[in-house]
């Protein structure tokens, strides 16, 4: 168990923010936001199947942003209190600022307020190793070809303190658990390719950990995959993706919603608010008091619950303050994480053994797809589908497609979910993919 007082740590947050405020105007920025922060970690880690270091680390930093004659420059130093030369590193600052180039779309919020505590704020010790014995016993027992290169429990305490010249004022003390374990099968000279799982709760207890995060499945399945094979001829097919590959959709959805996309006008997406935009099986909503998640935005706002896709129809853009005064859309604070598409009505089993034939894939390495949503990668970690069964694993199978359309095609959403703390999704079935 660690020691922690909460109260002494925000206090100390709040000064240090404070003081490199006024030296920031005293400098002679005309708009300022300083953060401070704090994060304490205990982690058990382990590597190649066996317990390896036990350790903690308390990492401070502080966030310095500023604005003159609407010219902005940001820096970030290792300690919060900034040291005897936090007046020079804000002196430089101010140089730097003055370099930039000019953009009128540069501010700092004004007049936002939250104090956020969640989580577990101490760590139980005994409870990360008794979470590490579990998974490499379940290992050992049900999956002993499987190489734990990587691994770990852990717990995390993150505090911070961010103001403005503009008066906002966000704190948070947020705490939560973790896990993850990566690593490949082997079976003699055979190897499946890598694989991993992850992710954040609020407690360790109650539930076994090999059924959290996917990791008892990710052990199972990569055992399986150490004998994979190409698909064969090429053949447009049905993909049921899991939750990992269901993840690299939506991320691709939520960056064509915000700044980068938005400012170059090479979103999908930017003028159709209010249109169907996905199949009416999707609804994605923020949940931003999910285990790990501050509810406060990196523009420092307190940021409201929000809801992306409500039956396939776009509610919303998600750009920060900068870009919605670059491009007068209406600004929606969002922080670092934290989102769900609704569960469907549809049992996975039901979900793969609706199709004919195609894959149930695990990961997507599709980079970066082009502007137009089209992409070509290889999946990885995934397994054929024959007449409603899942068949063999797959190795050397590429799938292309556009991923616009996919989420127009989606056929079948699973009731069930893997909840990761960051996010939370389904199985998604999604027609008219081309294999090769």
């Amino acid at each position: 168990m660690s020691m922690h007082d909460p109260g002494d740590s925000a206090r100390r947050l709040r000064a240090s923010a404070e003081r490199a405020l006024e030296l920031m105007r005293a400098h002679g920025f005309e708009h300022a936001q300083a953060s401070a922060a704090r994060v304490v970690r205990h982690e058990l880690n382990f590597n190649f199947n066996e317990p390896s270091l036990m350790r903690s680390t308390d990492v401070e930093r502080l966030a310095l942003s500023g604005l003159v004659d609407g010219r902005k420059a940001s820096t970030e130093l290792g300690e919060v209190e900034g040291g005897a030369d936090l007046a020079e590193r804000i002196a430089a600052l101010h140089a730097d600022a003055r370099a930039a180039p000019q953009d009128a779309a540069h501010a700092v919020s004004a007049g936002e307020r939250a104090r956020i505590v969640q989580g577990p704020p101490e760590a139980d010790l005994r409870l990360l190793a008794d979470t590490v014995a579990e998974v490499l016993d379940v290992r050992a027992r049900e999956a002993p070809k499987m190489m734990l290169e990587e691994g770990l429990a852990a717990h995390a305490l993150l505090e911070a303190q961010t103001l403005t010249s503009g008066g906002s004022d966000l704190a948070c003390r947020v705490g939560w658990y973790e896990a993850s374990v990566m690593g490949t099968a082997r079976d003699g000279q055979r190897a499946s390719s890598f694989n991993h799982a992850g992710g954040r709760c609020h407690d360790l207890r109650g539930v076994p950990i090999v059924e959290r995060f996917g990791i008892g499945a990710m052990l199972h399945d990569t055992q399986r995959q150490v004998d994979a094979q190409p698909i064969g001829a090429s053949f447009t097919g049905d993909v049921v993706l899991m939750p990992q590959a269901v993840a690299d959709v939506v991320g691709w959805l939520l960056g064509q919603l915000s700044d980068p996309a938005l400012i170059a006008r090479t979103s999908l997406y930017r003028e159709r608010v209010g249109s169907p935009i996905g199949a009416p099986l999707l609804s994605l909503r923020s949940r931003f008091d999910a285990p790990g998640i501050a509810a406060i935005s990196a523009d420092a706002y307190a940021t409201a619950p929000v809801e992306v896709l409500s039956g396939g129809r776009l509610c919303t853009l998600l750009p920060s303050l900068y870009g919605s005064r670059k491009t007068g859309l209406p600004h929606v604070p969002t922080p670092g994480g934290g989102w769900e598409l609704d569960a469907g009505p549809t049992p996975r089993s039901e979900v793969i053994g609706g199709v004919p034939r195609g894959s149930l894939v695990g990961r997507l390495s599709m980079g970066h797809p082009a502007s137009n949503g089209d992409f070509s990668g290889v999946i990885k970690n995934s397994f054929a589908i024959e007449h409603g069964e899942i068949a063999g694993a797959l190795s050397e199978t590429m799938i292309s497609g556009n991923v616009a359309q996919m989420l127009k095609d989606v056929t079948a959403v699973s009731c069930e979910r893997i909840d990761t703390g960051t996010l939370c999704l389904p199985w998604l079935r999604i027609g008219g993919v081309h294999f090769s």
